[in-house]
Order: structure tokens, then C-alpha cells, then sequence
């Protein structure tokens, strides 16, 4: 008997030593550096600065600036997307939006887990409502341009490894949905701490996060209005969003470790050249921002010389260049002056053209003040007077103008919604913006951008629908009339 109690004995002691040491391991395992436990606080910034600068301000702005001719590609890759060779079919061209579209809502998802129900900060529900906000816009940007998206299969890596795509159609009842949502809990109160400086769009100010996703809810509801037009609700939605350029969402620059994408973007390839489809919508209205869209090749003289959209030379050094490229010029994620452009367009369709033209006015008053323009109200409010509200006649006079206005006003920072808008308008026949691109007469003109060679080489979903690239020109997307 005492020989069986021994033996219990030692292997106690071995268990015990065993877990001990196996405890001791793990802490000595354990870097401190690289916690396997990340605060939402700290993921949401990181997609908040990529939201901005990677997403809607870096290559789908440069790529829709080309496409609706807010520049001219002169060199490289973007005089191939300017002449429509390789860089509008091609799956490489976004990869690296798409790439980084699709991380930003893989870390929004461990957010809104997070601060969910269950989760390690259940409770925090303003951080979940801005998360739900930034899921919404980042899938909105990804289908406006793409058409049909993995979505609901996606992001399950090491679960789901070839997600099907699903319809715009259903993508587009979810981002009301997660904007509902993520209004509903931005107006709870929590016990967890303001964002904060971690906030880089808002500082923590809630309210204007509320805000923005109704201004997100009139910019998406206005996108339907081939589907389900529904103007009332994108006036509705826009009264409840942003009042003065100061609640806009709009991403800051210092120009010393953070550099606004279009001028870093000319400091690295020198790919644009100016407008001329640009320039002469300007100077038909004697527009004062002709003066400062457009300036000199450094170093070339005083002489302004335009590229011709669609047959400019292959050069660099010989076209005058953007003037509103600036290494602290703001990324608009939703501005001011689109709110007003939204209730502008809808007035008007509504045919009450006293509230179309105070609307008009507000944007272009917003629009002449971007920090990089720096126009005077007064002298937004002459140009209004004098040009602009002559041609305010009747309905489909006004409905004109207010696009051109809009079309204008999103040089060059809001390219991707300039790019949207054309093809919205395109689809319900109406042609407000006049494009001078001869490619475009020739069924050349990108309808849609393509899939990320990351998953058409990986998923045969994707890879199906992608093709050989060629439908960018030949399929809308779901809300401009198209199947997917």
C-alpha cells in the first residue's frame, strides 16, 4: 500500500511540476510586443488613415480622375488607362485597392465582434457605430466601382477559401442596414471612453459621425435613382447631415509624415497632365477656378499648354499640371458641399427650383472654399449670379447645371464620385457631362473597374467573372442598369 501511495505521490508532484513550469513557459513565450489581444481603439484608426488615403484617395481617384477627365494621363500607367490600353482590363490595375479594401473590412469585422455582445468590449458602442459606419462606406466604395463583390462568404480565412460574389443588389440593402445600426448604437450610451485623438476624422465627436452616415444614406439613396428613385428621402437624409464644411469627413495631412495622395502621387510617376475637356468647361463659364486648377510645368514658364483628352503625346515635362495638388490637400471621405449638391440635384427633380438654386448656391459657396481653392463666399456668390443662375430655367436646365457644378466642384480630390455620378447619369439618358475623349464614341469607356488579381488568380469565382477583363466596357453595374 505504501509503495502505491509513493508512486501517486511523485506523479502529483511531476503534475504539478509539469504545469508549473509549462505556466512559466508561456509567460516567457509571451511578447509583450505583439499582444494576440489588439484594443479596438487602436485597429480603427489604422482603417481610418487607410479609408483615406489608400482606398478613396489613392489609385481608384487617380485611375476615375483619368477616366472623367479631371486630368489627362500623359506617361505610364495612366496614359494606358488615358489611350485605353491594358490598365482598364487589366486585374492589376486596382489590386492594391482591393487588397486593401477587403483588410480594412477584415479588421472592421474583429471591431464590431469586439464590441459586440459577448465580445472583449462588449458595451463599446460608439466604437461599434463608427466601426458599422467605415464597414458601410468601405463596401460601398468597393461595389460603386465593381459591381458584384464578395461579401457575405468573405473574410472567413482558413474557413471559406473561394467566397462567391454576391448581387450589388443585396450589398446595397446591407449598407443601409449597417448604417441604421451603426446610427442606433453612436446614440447609446456607453461606459467606455471617447475615442479621441485615435478618432483622426472626428476627435471622438459622435455627433458627427451620426452625421455622416446620414450623408452616406442620401449619397447612396440618390445611387438608386435608375432602380428606386426616391428623392424625398436623399433630401431627408441630407437635412440630417452635415451643415458647414467644418463637420465634413475629411482626412488631414501634415506634409511631413503624411503626404496628400495626388501630390505624392505627382512627386513620385509625374504621370498627369491638365485637362482640356476640363479647362473649357471652365472658361465656357468663366469660371475664376480656371486660374488656379491649372499651373505651369514647374520650371517651363508662364505658358499654360493643355493635353488633348485621348490624343496627348506620351510626355513628361511638357503639359501643365493640377494647381490644386498640394502635399496637405484634405481627402474628402463625404464633404460639405456634396451634401448640398445632393439636395440640390434632388429639388430639382422634385421641380422645386427656389430650393434647387439655395442648395446650388450653399455647394458652390462650400465648393469655391476648399482650403485648396480659397475662393471668397462673395466671389462664389457673383460667380452664382451672374453665371450660373441664368441657366437655372426649368427642370432639365437646372438638373444640368447642378451636375456640371458638382462635376466641377469634385476636381480632383472626389474623382471616384465624379466617376459614379457620370455613370448614374449615363444610365437614365441623361448626358449633362460632356465628355471630349474620342475612345469614349468607340465603346471605350470604363463602365466599371476590375477585380484584384489577388483573387481572380485564387478564387474561381472572381476569376469567372472577371473573364479576360473585357466587360468593363460592356457591363454596368447593377444600379447603372446592368446584371452585376
Amino acid at each position: 500500500m505504501k509503495k502505491y501511495i509513493n508512486q501517486i505521490m511523485i506523479l502529483l508532484i511531476g503534475i504539478v511540476f509539469y504545469s508549473c513550469s509549462q505556466d512559466k513557459l508561456d509567460d516567457i513565450n509571451f511578447n509583450v510586443n505583439d499582444p494576440s489581444e489588439v484594443s479596438a481603439s487602436l485597429i480603427i484608426t489604422d482603417v481610418m488613415v487607410s479609408s483615406a488615403f489608400s482606398v478613396i484617395g489613392s489609385d481608384l481617384a487617380f485611375y476615375a480622375s483619368t477616366y472623367i477627365e479631371h486630368n489627362v494621363g500623359v506617361f505610364g500607367q495612366m496614359n494606358g488607362a488615358e489611350i485605353r490600353v491594358a490598365q482598364p482590363t487589366s486585374s492589376s490595375t486596382y489590386n492594391n485597392t482591393w487588397d486593401g479594401i477587403y483588410t480594412n473590412l477584415l479588421n472592421l469585422k474583429d471591431i464590431i465582434k469586439k464590441c459586440s455582445p459577448e465580445g472583449t468590449e462588449e458595451g463599446n458602442f460608439h466604437t461599434l457605430g463608427i466601426a458599422q459606419i467605415l464597414t458601410a462606406y468601405n463596401l460601398g466604395v468597393l461595389t460603386d466601382v465593381m459591381g458584384d463583390v464578395p461579401w457575405t462568404e468573405a473574410l472567413q480565412p482558413g474557413v471559406i477559401f473561394t467566397p462567391n460574389l454576391d448581387s450589388q443588389e443585396s450589398i446595397y440593402a446591407e449598407l443601409f442596414v449597417l448604417l441604421d445600426e451603426g446610427i442606433s448604437n453612436l446614440e447609446k450610451e456607453t461606459t467606455f471612453g471617447s475615442l479621441g485623438k485615435q478618432d483622426v476624422i472626428y476627435g471622438g465627436n459622435t455627433d458627427n459621425w451620426i452625421k455622416m452616415a446620414y450623408g452616406l444614406k442620401a449619397r447612396h439613396t440618390m445611387r438608386l435613382s435608375l432602380k428606386s428613385p426616391d428623392y424625398a428621402n436623399v433630401i431627408a437624409f441630407a437635412n440630417k447631415s452635415f451643415t458647414k464644411a467644418s463637420e465634413q469627413a475629411q482626412f488631414d495631412y501634415n506634409g511631413g509624415t503624411s503626404k496628400s495622395p495626388f501630390q505624392q502621387f505627382m512627386d513620385d510617376r509625374d504621370y498627369f497632365g491638365a485637362s482640356t475637356s476640363l479647362h473649357n468647361k471652365l472658361t465656357d463659364r468663366d469660371d475664376p477656378r480656371d486660374s488656379i486648377f491649372f499651373k505651369p510645368y514647374p520650371n517651363t514658364g508662364d505658358d499654360l499648354v493643355f493635353a488633348i483628352n485621348g490624343s496627348n503625346d506620351q510626355a513628361q515635362g511638357k503639359y501643365s499640371v493640377s494647381g490644386i495638388s498640394d502635399i496637405t490637400a484634405p481627402t474628402y471621405l463625404l464633404s460639405y458641399h456634396e451634401i448640398e449638391f445632393l439636395k440640390a440635384e434632388a429639388y430639382a427633380r422634385l421641380d422645386q427650383l427656389d430650393n434647387a438654386k439655395e442648395a446650388l448656391g450653399k455647394a458652390i459657396t462650400a465648393a469655391f472654399g476648399k482650403v485648396n481653392i480659397g475662393l471668397s463666399s462673395d466671389v462664389a456668390e457673383t460667380y452664382y449670379t451672374d453665371e450660373v443662375e441664368p441657366k437655372l430655367t426649368n427642370k432639365n436646365n437646372a438638373l444640368r447645371e447642378i451636375m456640371v457644378q458638382k462635376y466641377l466642384a469634385f476636381y480632383e480630390e472626389e474623382a471616384v464620385e465624379a466617376y459614379n455620378d457620370y455613370r448614374r447619369l449615363k444610365a437614365m439618358g441623361e448626358d449633362f457631362i460632356v465628355l471630349a475623349n474620342p475612345l469614349n464614341n468607340a465603346s471605350k469607356f470604363p463602365l466599371r473597374f476590375t477585380y484584384g488579381s489577388s483573387d481572380v488568380t485564387t478564387n474561381v469565382n472572381v476569376r469567372e467573372a472577371y473573364g479576360d477583363g473585357n466587360y468593363v466596357y460592356t457591363e454596368n453595374v447593377w444600379w447603372a442598369g446592368g446584371t452585376r
